[in-house]
């Protein structure tokens, strides 16, 4: 498999991060690193990760600023920026590795799980328009080659966006690899706050994100502030 090193951003993650760490437990034995880059956390998060983590990094809070963070101690030739509400398929290392084979970057499909009638239709619309314009969002686990992240200088310091920002600069240098295997993520948010409320939300601000909106003013309308 090809040297991996997993980065975890997380922000009081205590109810759920040892579910979502014990599942790296089988890629940590094949070679992988796993890095919890933890932005501040109040709670019980980083107690609770020391065992199942081969390294603690403690950031700004900010998931971009979090994730630079954790890539800057990564050890892997090849980084995967993993969102603490997301599970990774089998095989995910070996699936990764040949991807890198071929491309210098690249990004899962997603499931949502949840309740909803529409989370299938949801996934399905996000994995279609990412395979069709070459932008990966963070929650599909993005992948890529470590010496191009770096060459890149890593994920832009923005509040919101910052995995939109990096698809757009990696696709200039390949296009990425869209696998078909699938990460789960949760869909609370849309069950939480509405469904046709988020999906309205999402594409407004993403709209305004390729207008040229501030992402500090995006963030806070997403209901989420880094500072």
């Amino acid at each position: 498999m090809t040297s991996l090193s997993i980065i975890v951003p997380a922000l009081d993650e205590a109810g759920q991060i040892v579910a979502v760490l014990a599942r790296l437990a089988p890629l940590r034995q094949a070679g992988a690193q796993v890095i919890l880059a933890d932005g501040g956390s109040t709670d019980r998060t980083v107690l609770l990760a020391l065992p199942l983590v081969d390294l603690v990094v403690h950031a700004p809070r900010g998931r971009a600023l979090q994730m630079n963070a954790g890539a800057a101690q990564a050890g892997g030739a090849a980084l995967l920026f993993l969102h603490a509400d997301t599970v990774l398929p089998e095989q995910a290392g070996m699936l990764i590795a040949a991807a890198l084979r071929e491309r210098v970057w690249g990004r899962f499909d997603i499931r949502l799980a949840g309740s909803h009638r529409m989370l299938p239709v949801i996934a399905a619309m996000m994995n279609w328009r990412s395979r069709m314009t070459g932008i990966a969002t963070g929650d599909q686990a993005i992948f890529v080659r470590r010496d191009v992240f770096e060459r890149l200088g890593g994920y832009a310091p923005i509040a919101l966006m910052e995995d939109i920002e990096l698809s757009r600069r990696l696709k200039k240098i390949s296009a990425p690899a869209c696998l078909r295997e699938r990460v789960t993520s949760s869909g609370r948010r849309w069950e939480k706050h509405g469904v046709w409320r988020t999906i309205v939300l999402m594409w407004r601000l993403r709209l305004a994100y390729f207008l040229g909106a501030d992402p500090r003013a995006l963030a806070i309308a997403y209901g989420y502030s880094s500072q």
